[in-house]
Formats: C-alpha cells, sequence, structure tokens
C-alpha cells in the first residue's frame, strides 16, 4: 500500500519535472533576449532537474544513488543561481541591452556605468 503510494506519487513528481524542464526550453527558444532567456533556463530548469533528481533518490532503493542524486540537487540549488547572475553581468558589462520593452531601473543604469568605467 505505502510502496504504491510513493510510486504514483513519484510518477506525478517525475511528470512534474518534465514539465518543468519543457517549459524552461520552450522559455529559451521563446523569449527575446539573453535575460529572460537565462531566467527561464535557470529557473525552470533547476526546478524541473531538481523533482527528477528527487524521483530517482526516492526510487532507487540504494543509498549510493540517492546519496549522489541528493548531492546532484544541492549541486543545482548552488551553482545555477551564480552562474546565471554572473553571465547577466558579464552581457551587461559588454554592452549586452536588455529587450526594448524591459521595464529597467536605476540598478541596471548604474552596473552598465560602473562596468563602462572600470
Amino acid at each position: 500500500m505505502l510502496y504504491d503510494v510513493v510510486v504514483y506519487g513519484s510518477g506525478v513528481l517525475l511528470l512534474a519535472g518534465a514539465l518543468f524542464t519543457l517549459l524552461a526550453a520552450i522559455g529559451v527558444l521563446r523569449f527575446p533576449d539573453l535575460y529572460t532567456r537565462m531566467h527561464a533556463a535557470s529557473k525552470a530548469g533547476v526546478v524541473g532537474g531538481g523533482l527528477i533528481l528527487f524521483v530517482i533518490a526516492l526510487m532507487s532503493q540504494d543509498a549510493a544513488v540517492a546519496i549522489r542524486a541528493i548531492i546532484g540537487i544541492i549541486f543545482l540549488l548552488l551553482t545555477t543561481p551564480v552562474a546565471a547572475h554572473l553571465l547577466a553581468k558579464a552581457s551587461l558589462a559588454a554592452g549586452y541591452k536588455p529587450w526594448e520593452k524591459t521595464v529597467a531601473d536605476e540598478t541596471i543604469t548604474i552596473v552598465a556605468k560602473q562596468s563602462v568605467a572600470e
């Protein structure tokens, strides 16, 4: 009985992870500029990949595989936001402009001026 609940719950989580991964891929293809594409890839990609790795940890029935999957989730959660931030900062410093309909605040202007001044 309990095993059936885990199996069906894992199936639902696996489908949710696949859906988030699909949405991340569609966002990378459809969004207009680097910054919004990076947002889609980093946020939805981490959630999708994290859910899939969580299902692997639940269904593996092997402690070594489960620990590696959990370490993979932690690695995704730690590295993807940092990489996205650094890529956005570097592209802004290189002069890559956001989409013309992007609502910008002073932070973007200040960072761009500081990057050009350096």
